[in-house]
């Protein structure tokens, strides 16, 4: 079965990505046609990157942090990251773990659940150009958190995941896309071996 990871791309105090977060794994485990995992970038402290381009190094990790999120990130066949808006753009312990590989994204599919004033749109837009050059395949469906959907949720003192159903169609498209891809890209990957 596919292994898709779902990646909490915040670490913030208070952050919206678990109830987000929580929300996808519960949805995606019920379909039964993937194995879900999800990675949070606080089990990952990683140092701030400051090496070499890790498309030279290869998996020559710095440190054994690096070496442990690499070989977590490279089990993975697609990914669903999950990202809040920050200032127009995506969280910096994001690009951090981005940046400190690149072997274990390529050729794999990307999509993404985001949250904001204009439901993370433009994180996301930016994402997708930093994935295109770790070779991944970003997907065009994504979910999109508006403020009506999102304010609500945030202010809930008891976080219930059905609070963000109205949303599973998108989650619905969104993972068939992904497993398709994932499906063919596994495929590619293994002709390569």
């Amino acid at each position: 079965m596919l292994l898709v990871q779902v990646i909490l791309a915040s670490t913030r105090g208070g952050r919206f990505s678990e109830r987000a977060g929580r929300w996808v794994l519960e949805r995606l485990e019920t379909r039964g046609d993937m194995e879900i995992e999800l990675i949070d970038l606080r089990d990952y402290p990683l140092p701030f990157f400051d090496a070499a381009p890790p498309a030279r190094t290869l998996r020559d990790y710095p440190s054994a942090e690096v070496a442990r999120f690499g070989r977590t990130i490279d089990r993975a066949d697609g990914f669903v990251i999950v990202t809040p808006e920050y200032n127009h753009g995506y969280s910096a312990v994001l690009k951090n773990a981005i940046d400190h590989t690149f072997v274990e994204w390529r050729h794999k599919p990307v999509t993404f659940v985001g949250w904001g004033n204009v439901g993370g749109a433009r994180a996301i837009e930016q994402l997708r150009l930093v994935t295109v050059e770790l070779e991944m395949a970003p997907l065009r469906h994504a979910v999109h958190i508006l403020p009506d959907v999102l304010v609500p949720a945030l202010r809930a003192e008891e976080f219930d995941p059905s609070m963000l159903d109205a949303l599973t169609p998108r989650l619905t498209t969104m993972a068939d896309d992904l497993l398709w891809w994932a499906t063919a890209l596994q495929v590619a990957r293994a002709s390569e071996s």
